[in-house]
């Protein structure tokens, strides 16, 4: 750009000097045309004066001297031999000497990628660059969110003079792009490359009714509650004491899905707190969700239920009712029990040892105990070898009790019917046993090498009740079995 400024300026330069060279040339021909002119005149006025002169001499000699007098002869050159030296007009030389800016347009900026930490859940902080031997008078950043259901999202845009800005007012865990321009006393830049900034995440909301726990450690489920992606999660946890005061807090981090299995110690309580972690942060602490390790805690699975049970707002209990649904009502899918009224509690994925409770009225029938997450759904639980459990059976003349695996039994008579029931599975001894709680009867144990982790099950054979006590600490009886 300059070089072209200063062709033109040469050239207009030129071509004054070419028309100033030609106008001299014609002056000075006009001028020696006219001296030439008088340089006759003078000749004729020499011949003429020499004329004058030899009169002059007779006049002289006469007695008449006014005669002589009288004569006045012109020999002044009427041509000036001086040249004319006009100012030359160069304003529009000036003129465009002064358009020539020696400061380019400043280049396209570089705007940075998002670096860790960068964002809140309502502001991002952008960065960018640009060559050093630029001058800027001001930046404009512009962006707008990323939405999939708004593609033509609003613009923003605001001036700042560095070369970064923090940008507020905007969404959680959403997607903004971002792009730049410079700008100084020559003119704008090109628009930067565009970057995608997203903001951190909302908090996650802990899952209380597919959270579940046992003595040694605790299974922790959220939902990300975010409609972008996150990276990962963090799990904070702190015991509280007695006074209700939490204590130290520990992390988790980089937790991938949205699950956590948490090693804790025995007998005690905690608060547990997750975050979500994207690029920009993390999001602040979800709700807390109080963990005891004082016995095992687990819910009913909702989507394991045969159609006709109605399972508890809490997940602790099962109702099965008088009216019977027919076929055509039903609703069964690949997880949902379809021949056994039945329902699965959560997983208990922690090896060591785990109580639970069922309480129950003495004329229900029932089957209790633990099976496999594959075991057959089309199948009474007991029935296959995938299930252990301990089956009422309320018959004219007795109730009989089985403790069922494979179809086989052995034959046990009990006395007296129990109405609260204790379950003690030990994954290292391969034990499940069932104990009378209101007697502190030990009534029947298997003997098994668990493959896999096991679901607590229970069915209901007739319509009734069934409630499942979870959280209570193994009464002092079970630990001698």
């Amino acid at each position: 750009h300059l070089e072209q400024h200063c062709n033109d300026v040469l050239q207009t330069l030129s071509h004054r000097y070419d028309e100033r060279a030609a106008a001299l040339g014609e002056e000075k021909k006009r001028k020696l045309e006219a001296l030439y002119t008088q340089l006759l005149g003078c000749g004729r006025t020499l011949d003429a004066s020499k004329d004058l002169i030899e009169t002059a001499q007779e006049l002289y000699r006469t007695e008449d001297k006014r005669l002589f007098l009288q004569e006045k002869p012109d020999l002044t050159l009427v041509t000036p031999l001086e040249f004319d030296m006009p100012l030359a007009d160069l304003s529009d030389v000036k003129t465009m000497m002064d358009s020539i800016n020696i400061v380019p347009a400043p280049s396209a900026p570089v705007i940075n990628p998002q670096v860790s930490n960068s964002a809140s859940r309502t502001s991002l902080r952008v960065c960018w660059s640009l060559f050093s031997d630029d001058s800027v008078e001001y930046y404009e950043l512009y962006y707008r969110p990323v939405l999939e259901d708004t593609p033509a999202a609003d613009m923003f845009n605001v001036k700042v003079k560095e070369t970064h800005c923090s940008v507020g007012e905007l969404l959680p865990n959403v997607q903004y792009e971002f792009w730049v321009t410079a700008t100084n006393t020559t003119g704008i830049s090109p628009a930067s490359e565009k970057a995608v900034y997203v903001t951190v995440p909302s908090p996650p909301v802990i899952r209380q009714r597919e959270c579940s726990s046992c003595p040694e450690a605790a299974l922790i489920r959220w939902e990300s509650g975010n409609t972008n992606p996150v990276d990962s999660y963090t799990v904070e946890l702190s015991e509280t004491g007695t006074d209700g005061q939490s204590g130290v807090t520990e992390s988790i981090v980089a937790v991938p899905t949205c699950e956590s299995l948490i090693q804790l110690q025995s007998g005690r309580q905690y608060l547990i707190y997750v975050r979500a972690v994207n690029i920009g942060g993390p999001s602040d602490r979800s709700e807390a969700f109080t963990v005891s390790t004082t016995g095992t805690i687990f819910h009913l699975l909702q989507d394991t239920a045969h159609p006709c049970l109605s399972i508890s707002e809490d997940g602790f209990s099962m109702f099965y009712g008088d009216e019977e649904l027919p076929l055509s009502a039903m609703t069964f899918d690949d997880n949902t029990f379809a021949r056994c009224v039945a329902v699965l509690g959560d997983l208990i994925p922690v090896r060591g040892r785990h109580y639970w409770e069922v309480e129950l009225e003495e004329d229900t029938e029932y089957r209790i105990g633990v099976a496999y997450e594959d075991t057959q759904r089309n199948s009474y639980l007991g029935g296959t070898n995938t299930s252990w459990c301990m089956r009422h059976v309320l018959t004219p003349s007795r109730h009989k009790y089985e403790f069922l695996h494979s179809g086989w039994s052995p034959d046990i008579r009990i006395t007296v019917n129990p109405v609260r029931i204790g379950l003690s599975l030990n994954y290292e001894r391969g034990i499940l046993s069932f104990f009378n709680v209101d007697l502190e009867q030990h009534l029947h144990t298997f003997y098994c090498s668990f493959l896999h982790y096991v679901h607590p099950c229970f069915a209901l054979d007739n319509p009734g009740a069934l409630t499942v006590r979870t959280g209570v600490e193994a009464p002092q009886y079970v630990h001698l079995v």
